[in-house]
């Protein structure tokens, strides 16, 4: 069981956290797997561009997720929530546009590549 120290939000916050560092991670992941000349043919950014953001959004939101405190000044919050922004805009602008272009390429039929 949690401690006296540990009041109801900090396990709220704590969740947040740790569901942030699973969507960055979720995000990361997908834009490794998509192949570096689907996001110029969508319109997007390069892809070594978006896997930088990513990976700092998921460095970001790693430490908040172990509950790092850093160098004080409540600076690393303000990462947090812009790494969360950015993982947010990837999945909900960028992985739908990107999605179409999968390895393999070749005709791609309804439920697949034929």
């Amino acid at each position: 069981m949690l401690g006296s120290t540990y009041s109801v939000l900090d396990l709220i916050f704590w969740l947040l956290s740790v569901l942030a560092f699973i969507m960055s991670g979720w995000a990361l992941i997908h834009a490794i797997r998509i192949p570096k000349g689907a996001f110029p043919a969508a319109g997007k950014q390069t892809k070594p561009l978006w896997l930088v953001i990513l990976g700092l959004a998921a460095l970001f939101t790693f430490a908040a997720a172990v509950n790092w405190r850093g160098a004080g000044l409540g600076l690393p919050n303000i990462f947090t929530i812009a790494a969360v922004i950015a993982a947010g805009i990837y999945l909900a602008d960028v992985k739908p546009a990107v999605n179409g272009y999968r390895r393999g390429g070749g005709n791609q039929g309804p439920y697949g590549p034929w």
